[in-house]
């Protein structure tokens, strides 16, 4: 399964099973998705997590002048 940043997921996996995240980057050396929601795991200190551990939805996010604030925003708008 392919990920790209800007896309917004459900975490399977984890203590934050269930929530809602937004892709904010890809390590394609180790195979991870970096992830991130404004709250628990804000932009400056997104979460390393295994794209198994992942569900895409159909919603994307646009990362210019994103602020934690806005992410929070947009993501509680989903639940």
């Amino acid at each position: 399964m392919e990920f790209k940043t800007g896309y917004v997921v459900i975490s399977k996996a984890g203590r934050d099973k269930g929530y809602f995240m937004a892709v904010v980057g890809v390590d394609q050396e180790e195979g991870y998705v970096i992830v991130a929601d404004g709250k628990e795991r804000p932009l400056d200190r997104p979460k390393r997590k295994n794209p198994k551990h992942l569900q895409k939805t159909n919603y994307t996010i646009d990362l210019e002048q994103l602020t934690d604030k806005k992410l929070r925003t947009f993501l509680g708008s989903l639940s």
